[in-house]
């Protein structure tokens, strides 16, 4: 957890936010050991919006939605989810309204966990049945969004024999079974083979053009893997922002060489994005 003795210091200063932001971050930092993580960030997530959090490896992208699901307080700054200031709220309250798939919550799972036990305990926010009890509509929503996901086969086996592909598309249907008003999805794509990696694309595609559909943050390290219908995107870079806004003005071939810290090129087919790195110019000698 941050250093929150900053943070602690400024809730008496609180403002109100809008109904409509389920993010609202004001001038957020993240500090650890001394060392400033991530910030200062202002962000704001509206309802219907779909994001795409986009850096290099130790960016703060983690961090960041960390923030977002409540797991974890700012050093300073005003943070507010889901109307509610981190830091005067029970965080478990907020939790219960947040859909969360990462590979952190991956490796708390035993391995012998049912994967139809593991995706309908959400409700209870317990890693596997226990002694809870379900209806039986409970099961059949958890079997509907198995199949959405292309793991209905799934059901039966348990954790430990799943391939890397297998458990995020497990881990995003128990995301999506307390029916969250935030989804926050950490890597999806990371560890599936092409033909995975592209049926969960497209299943996150339809999903972000549903109206109905929760807001949704996702962190990548690769444009290929942002799905069709996604409206915004930010760039981090050692902490800070690059830029974001609408997506189609963030994502260019000059903010992506800025955040990757090397010529990247940018091109869009349809709906989906793709980057390669271009060489450099040599200069011809006299």
């Amino acid at each position: 957890m941050g250093d929150v003795t900053d943070f602690n210091a400024q809730t008496a200063d609180s403002a109100e936010t809008s109904g409509d932001l389920l993010v609202d971050f004001r001038d957020v930092t993240f500090k650890r050991g001394g060392r400033n993580l991530v910030g200062p960030v202002t962000w704001q997530v509206e309802l219907d919006e779909r994001w795409v959090i986009i850096g290099p490896n130790g960016a703060g992208k983690t961090t960041l939605i960390r923030m977002a699901a409540a797991e974890e307080f700012p050093s300073s700054g005003r943070a507010f989810v889901m109307g509610e200031q981190l830091g005067r709220t029970d965080m478990r309250d907020l939790r219960a309204s947040i859909g969360v798939s990462s590979s952190a919550l991956g490796n708390r799972i035993p391995p012998d966990e049912k994967v139809g036990d593991l995706v309908v305990s959400a409700g209870y926010a317990v890693l596997g049945r226990w002694r809870e009890e379900y209806e039986e509509i409970d099961f059949e929503q958890a079997n509907e969004i198995l199949d959405q996901v292309g793991a209905y086969h799934l059901q039966d086996r348990t954790w430990g024999t799943l391939s890397e592909g297998e458990r995020k598309r497990v881990l995003v249907a128990r995301a999506l079974m307390t029916n969250p008003e935030l989804l926050i999805l950490d890597e999806p794509g990371a560890g599936m083979d092409l033909g995975g990696r592209e049926d969960l694309v497209g299943y996150l595609g339809d999903l972000a053009m549903d109206p109905d559909a929760p807001a949704i943050v996702m962190i990548t390290h690769h444009v290929e893997e942002i799905p069709f219908g996604f409206t915004h995107a930010m760039l981090l870079d050692e902490g800070e922002v690059v830029a974001q806004g609408l997506i189609n003005t963030v994502l260019t071939s000059e903010n992506l060489s800025k955040a990757f810290h090397q010529p990247i090129e940018v091109s869009r087919i349809g709906e989906r994005y793709f980057a390669r790195r271009t060489r450099r110019r040599q200069r011809r000698r006299s």
